[in-house]
């Protein structure tokens, strides 16, 4: 008998800062793999994220600026150096991915490989992430997109941070006047305005479902958090299956 793959090759989890990304990639992990290939459609996986490459960048300059040397990624006050930073992280993901399918040429037969990152209108927006997506990402892509406004994610970036721990993915903050200057304003809805389940990225169309979350249900975790991310990723599903 043919077993039929259930479950998605590439998830992109996308939103502003502090929206719940991380806290649903955690359920994920602590979800058994049966249950959790059954209800929502991920199997074993892997992450790539952005953070822990820009904080990389961050303490390679801190370093370079005690040892008498110039910075490299950033200016002393952690402003990318040229803009081209975000599309280089952007880059370098789509490189990551492409040594997971290089390493393992089966690599999807068992494996779902969750991409996440944060972008503002400031840098970019979505709109320019997505251009530097490689086609061979996009073609195995669906996006589950966080949505909460400004105000939340402000006050949940404040919830979260730990100066103990700034290097951490689920304790990690922004100042308030970094975030409101980097991701007060993003480009979501301009970018998902043409089409309420597919965007055309690299000739490709990628569906999309959109994760409501302004009543918080990732820090509650539990029964609500499962619920909601059982029906958006149910409905992702059903679209991942069309295209």
């Amino acid at each position: 008998m043919i077993k039929i793959k259930n479950t998605f090759d590439i998830l992109l989890l996308i939103a502003r800062p502090a929206a719940g990304k991380s806290e649903i990639i955690d359920h994920l992990k602590k979800t058994p793999l049966e249950q959790r290939s059954g209800l929502f459609h991920i199997g074993n996986f892997e992450e790539i994220d952005d953070f822990p490459m820009l904080w990389t960048w961050f303490e390679e300059d801190a370093i370079l600026e005690r040892m008498g040397q110039p910075r490299l990624h950033t200016d002393p006050e952690s402003n990318f150096i040229n803009h081209f930073m975000w599309d280089l992280l952007i880059e370098r993901i789509c490189l990551e991915y492409q040594k997971k399918l290089r390493d393992a040429p089966n690599y999807h037969q068992k494996n779902t490989t969750i991409i996440e990152f944060a972008r503002g209108s400031e840098h970019g927006g979505f709109a320019r992430a997505f251009a530097h997506i490689s086609r061979q990402v996009a073609e195995r892509m669906a996006i589950l997109y966080l949505n909460v406004s400004w105000e939340e994610s402000l006050r949940k970036n404040r919830a979260r941070f730990n100066p103990d721990r700034p290097d951490s993915i689920l304790e990690h903050g922004l100042p308030d006047d970094r975030l409101e200057k980097l991701y007060r304003v993003v480009d979501w809805d301009k970018v998902s305005a043409d089409d309420p389940t597919f965007l055309e990225i690299q000739g490709v169309r990628v569906p999309y479902v959109v994760f409501e979350n302004e009543d918080d249900v990732t820090t509650q975790r539990g029964e609500p958090l499962a619920r909601r991310l059982e029906e958006t990723l149910g409905r992702l599903w059903e679209l991942y299956r069309q295209r």
